[in-house]
């Protein structure tokens, strides 16, 4: 167990807390919880490269707790009426889609690895500051709504693209795996 996981960990541990901050009408905590995850993230990330302590288990556990706090957070927006639903029901369904895709794969013995698209990333980003700005404006009660609201659409829009684009991938994955499977031409298949 190396520094940077036990970081990831304790940043799985507060997934609940911004939960709870959020529902218990607590802004101010839950946006606190929200930049201190963000800063343990960069953290983490610096020891591992700086120290060289990346690990298999760091590879998976990190993005697994940022999907963790960003699909918790929106639910739990979404919830208390703070963002719109719609938006929410997009988010976590790319994600499902994404995870059913890699399983189904597995599961049909044509393993896909998921890479992050440059989209995905920016996708990502944008999700983490409309969450900081929903958080920041609940909290310090600042008129931030036309904000909010185009970022809103701009993460809508990313969603849907990312998820497309995610999917032709993993149609093309699937496609070239089944060309390959019925190929006639192997080796059992040959004369003498």
């Amino acid at each position: 167990m190396t520094l940077p996981n036990l970081i990831t960990i304790g940043r799985l541990l507060l997934v609940p807390l911004i939960i709870w901050l959020i529902v218990a009408d607590q802004p101010l905590g839950a946006f606190s919880v929200l930049i201190v995850a963000g800063v343990s993230d960069a953290v983490d990330g610096f020891i591992a490269r700086q120290f060289d302590l990346r690990s298999d288990l760091g590879t998976y556990l990190d993005p697994i707790a940022d999907k963790a706090m960003l699909v918790s957070i929106y639910i739990t927006l979404a919830v208390v009426l703070a963002i719109p639903v719609w938006l929410t029901i997009l988010i976590v369904s790319r994600d499902v889609l994404i995870v059913g895709a890699v399983v189904l794969s597995w599961m049909l013995g044509e393993p896909t690895s998921v890479q992050p698209l440059r989209i995905s990333k920016v996708n990502t980003t944008l999700q983490i500051i409309l969450a900081a700005v929903v958080l920041g404006d609940l909290a310090f009660t600042v008129d931030l709504g036309r904000v909010r609201e185009v970022l809103v659409y701009v993460v809508a829009f990313l969603t849907v693209v990312s998820a497309a684009i995610y999917l032709v991938e993993w149609v093309r994955h699937m496609g070239s795996g089944a060309a390959a499977s019925t190929d006639t031409t192997g080796p059992r298949d040959r004369g003498p």
